[in-house]
């Protein structure tokens, strides 16, 4: 089972996060389950670019980067050459480091 590590961030992680996570498991559903409020606006089906995120290590193992989602980042605050969007992204073997943008440019904060 991979193990995500998330950076610390000074809202949704201001301690910085270590879990584990199965397989397959999208990146947001793995934050998500591990009280990582993380923003996902459009309800996890990569129309919007609220749950971008950074990957710092483990960018190679994640699933593939398809047209639509790269389309997608190019709206996210912040995009980075390992940027991915959390609901896209599942999880592989090996592990992963993440880093959460400060901003997103969702105007109304979703909640779970």
């Amino acid at each position: 089972m991979p193990t995500i590590t998330v950076l610390p961030h000074p809202d949704l992680a201001p301690d910085g996060a270590v879990f584990d996570a199965p397989e397959a498991t999208s990146l947001c559903d793995a934050l998500l389950q591990h009280q990582i409020e993380m923003e996902h606006a459009c309800g996890q089906v990569g129309a919007c670019s609220t749950c971008h995120v950074i990957v710092v290590q483990g960018f190679g193992s994640l699933s593939g980067l398809g047209d639509y989602e790269e389309d997608m980042l190019d709206q996210a605050w912040g995009l980075q050459p390992r940027s991915r969007l959390a609901c896209q992204a599942r999880l592989s073997t090996q592990d992963v480091t993440l880093e959460l943008p400060r901003y997103t440019l969702n105007h109304a904060r979703e909640k779970n």
